[in-house]
């Protein structure tokens, strides 16, 4: 084993393709989320509409509806319905992706593993104009083939993976679903933890809220979901633990957390929104925290083309490390 530590403008559409399209899936496709598909073969197609063609169940795979998690495998029958392609001179703008390089953990021929800040979304979609990917896709026009292997949550900062080659992304895709690989996250929450090792196994709902928003709940017919949180230390009314996820739903740290009585520093969708905006301002020698206190630090996999295990880390950002000095001052 071992261990590495780590002007133009996108125009509105209004024109509208005749008829759907029927795609057969060859092996270079299998494996490929649909969502991820859907917008390499829809050039031209705002992001926005292939999402809403996807929500809206217009995009089937063998007659059947698919979410846009959807996995594709070998012979399936993709029907694309008709779609609005943009026009050249329409008066609404959007951005194309500003090319961007992050920060480089490890990197060869099969995979590129970043260092991804909070604040930056990992992909465009949902009112988003683009992530990481159209952004290091932007800089790297030579690259062939360029994926996400898997997400981080926007606010969350820290190791993220993505697959050079077709191949890779599907090796690490099976590691995932087979349950080998470890995902390590470092979290803080206001309350007393009281136990050196907990597991929680809450079933998880996800579900879109009233405001569009993508929201996770705990509800019996959810999908299983199993985190152990390791107790680390103590700072003041805050306790810093390490999560380590045995499942990987959305939001998983976040809702196991808060169901359970405990709210992450910053969190601005499942956590405490009073103790939030205390953080956003300095009290005493306690430093400001302007984001979310989620990141993932660590990730042990095998390499998909040497089968080495890796372990991969990224130290805790400046801005999280600085405001832990700060309550250790309190005390």
């Amino acid at each position: 084993m071992y261990e590495i530590n780590a002007s133009k403008v996108k125009p509105a559409f209004s024109s509208l393709l005749a008829s759907a399209q029927l795609l057969t899936i060859s092996e270079g496709d299998v494996g490929q989320r649909i969502d991820n598909f859907l917008l390499k073969k829809c050039k031209g197609v705002p992001k926005s509409h292939v999402y809403q063609i996807l929500r809206s169940g217009q995009v089937r795979v063998n007659k059947g509806r698919i979410d846009q998690l959807y996995r594709l495998k070998l012979n399936d029958i993709v029907r694309i319905p008709p779609l609005r392609m943009a026009e050249k001179n329409s008066g609404t703008e959007f951005n194309r992706a500003p090319k961007a390089e992050f920060t480089i953990l490890f990197e060869d021929a099969s995979l590129l593993i970043i260092d991804k800040p909070s604040g930056v979304a990992v992909h465009g979609g949902s009112g988003i104009s683009y992530g990481v990917i159209e952004q290091l896709r932007a800089s790297r026009p030579d690259e062939k083939f360029l994926e996400l292997v898997h997400r981080l949550d926007r606010e969350t900062s820290g190791v993220l993976l993505l697959a050079k080659k077709r191949s890779a992304l599907t090796n690490l895709h099976e590691q995932m679903r087979d349950g080998l690989t470890d995902k390590r996250y470092l979290t803080l929450i206001r309350g007393d933890w009281t136990n050196k090792r907990q597991h929680i196994k809450l079933p998880l709902h996800k579900f879109t809220a009233a405001d569009g928003e993508r929201r996770v709940k705990v509800q019996a017919d959810g999908m299983a979901s199993h985190t152990i949180f390791t107790f680390l230390r103590k700072y003041g009314e805050f306790t810093l633990l390490e999560a380590e996820l045995k499942t990987g739903r959305t939001h998983q740290i976040r809702v196991h957390l808060s169901a359970s009585g405990f709210a992450i520093a910053g969190d601005d969708k499942y956590g405490d929104f009073a103790l939030n905006r205390l953080l956003l301002k300095s009290e005493g020698r306690r430093a400001v925290l302007k984001r979310m206190f989620l990141h993932a630090h660590q990730i042990t996999f095998k390499h998909p083309v040497t089968s080495k295990e890796m372990t991969v880390k990224s130290a805790l950002p400046e801005d999280c490390e600085h405001f832990l000095m700060s309550l250790l001052t309190l005390g």
